[in-house]
């Protein structure tokens, strides 16, 4: 068996090969186009980042049939939500947004309020009863006939997922406002089947988009200044295009990172999210090999005990992880780590939540994302295991895990204090407008006084002090070449 050192070279040259492939992409505007005299469309966007560039493909859509986006719903003709289903407070949300739409109603003729995203496509026909429209993942190319069509007696709905990646030939208009960091989704669906899980019923099977296509996104979003790409799927490292006529040209997630890296070494890459039991070596050595490549895994655990591991059906043990994370340390060992936790999956003893506390501390997160477990309906959850853990407690184990990770994330950032990083400058800093904010590779917040840079600069800066959030910073040398 070839080690994944070895691999790597051959990665390499068969992406030489990829280049002479000719690839045609017509590009549009990235940006939304400015016109009073055209139609207006309002979007909010909920939820995970998949959604944000999704709210840009819709966007896109919507631009080229006549529509231009707004940030005043007061003069859309057109407002969308763009929502998530993971946890039931999401959803809560939109209906109460709902309500605030439907007022919008009342006040002008021809108003169209529509529903899309993984919300209308879990709760279609009873979201009907309350807006015009409803549109799910795979549906928003059929946005333009759609809203055409609806009338006070004919709403529309097209929920219909696909088995194909959908958007892979449209250039998302950019909703971001530095114009330095851009999302570019790779893949749609997961294929894993978590059993708290809603993504697999909302989002659809995997599919994984022409690297090529990628490449051309990434590219256009280079020359036009920006600094910094995420790529997105739901679980990146099960990334696999497959092509049809030559195996030797599949390419899967380590090669697609090799491929994008490539572009620019002033083109930073990033990803999210990886899936623990499918984080390869080669993936890692990859990331090791390009300085671009920021050296940051958002890696989620959700529990630190392995009986709820298996419960959940996450395909990995408590052994697993902290494999992978001791793999990923020896290789790059200032690599960002972060997750998410969740406290109260059914039949969560006081020891499964103690194992996950005792993880936490062993792996020393710099960030994470936690909740309470909210069942959802339709996951094998719902239908396999009682929701048994009461809201007191599972509120009291919440609060013991946030309370944890702010000791660790203190901890973490201690760490760094003399150490010079390259930051990426995002903007001003909130707290004070003289000051500036970036990211450095392992995803840390810096703040650092500014010598007149703009948003896209790189900066080198060193760590003075910190609180659990921020890296507080003064300048360095930028003659510097290595760190």
């Amino acid at each position: 068996m070839q080690s994944d050192l070895e691999i790597l070279p051959q990665s390499q040259e068969r992406m030489r090969g990829n280049e002479i492939l000719e690839f045609n992409m017509t590009m549009r505007n990235i940006r939304p186009i400015q016109d009073p005299d055209k139609p207006k469309v309002y979007i909010e966007t909920y939820g995970c980042q998949m959604n944000v560039n999704d709210s840009e493909v819709i966007l896109s859509i919507l631009q080229d049939a006549g529509y231009v986006l707004t940030e005043d719903m007061d003069e859309a003709s057109i407002i969308l939500a763009n929502t998530c289903s993971i946890r039931d407070n999401a959803e809560q949300r939109i209906w109460g947004r709902i309500d605030q739409f439907r007022l919008q109603k009342r006040k002008r003729d021809g108003v169209v309020i529509g529903i899309v995203g993984c919300m209308a496509e879990r709760l279609k026909d009873k979201l009907l009863e309350k807006v015009d429209l409803v549109a799910g993942p795979d549906s928003y190319r059929t946005l333009p006939e759609m809203i055409e069509a609806v009338r006070p007696d004919s709403p529309q709905i097209n929920v219909l997922l696909s088995h194909e990646e959908t958007y892979a030939d449209i250039a998302p208009v950019r909703l971001d406002r530095n114009g330095v960091s851009a999302f570019i989704s790779i893949m749609r669906g997961c294929n894993n089947v978590c059993s708290y899980c809603v993504v697999p019923y909302t989002r659809g099977a995997e599919r994984s988009r022409d690297p090529q296509t990628i490449v051309a996104e990434a590219q256009e979003l280079f020359d036009n200044g920006y600094k910094e790409v995420t790529l997105l799927g739901q679980n990146v490292d099960s990334y696999m295009w497959e092509d049809e006529d030559d195996m030797d040209r599949n390419v899967n997630f380590a090669q697609l990172l090799e491929m994008v890296a490539q572009i620019s070494p002033e083109l930073r890459v990033r990803f999210s999210t990886s899936h623990p039991k499918d984080i390869s070596d080669e993936v890692i050595y990859t990331m090791a090999m390009y300085e671009n490549i920021c050296k940051h895994i958002h890696l989620p655990v959700q529990s630190g005990s392995s009986t709820m591991l298996e419960k959940m059906r996450r395909k990995y043990n408590r052994e697993w992880y902290l494999e992978r994370v001791a793999k990923i340390r020896s290789v790059i060992p200032d690599c960002g780590l972060t997750t998410d936790v969740i406290a109260g999956f059914s039949g969560e003893t006081e020891q499964d939540h103690k194992d996950t506390l005792s993880l936490m501390e062993k792996v020393v997160f710099d960030s994470a994302f936690m909740f309470a477990y909210s069942e959802r309906p339709g996951t094998l959850a719902s239908k396999k295991y009682p929701d048994d853990i009461t809201y007191e407690l599972k509120t009291e184990r919440l609060n013991e895990i946030i309370a944890l990770q702010g000791r660790m994330s203190l901890r973490s950032n201690e760490k760094e204090i003399g150490k010079i990083h390259k930051v990426l400058v995002e903007g001003p800093s909130k707290k004070n407008p003289e000051q500036l904010c970036g990211r450095a590779s392992n995803n840390k917040m810096c703040v650092f006084p500014s010598l007149g840079e703009k948003a896209g600069d790189y900066c080198f800066v060193e760590v003075e002090s910190v609180t659990s959030a921020t890296l507080i910073c003064k300048r360095v040398d930028e003659d510097i070449t290595e760190l």
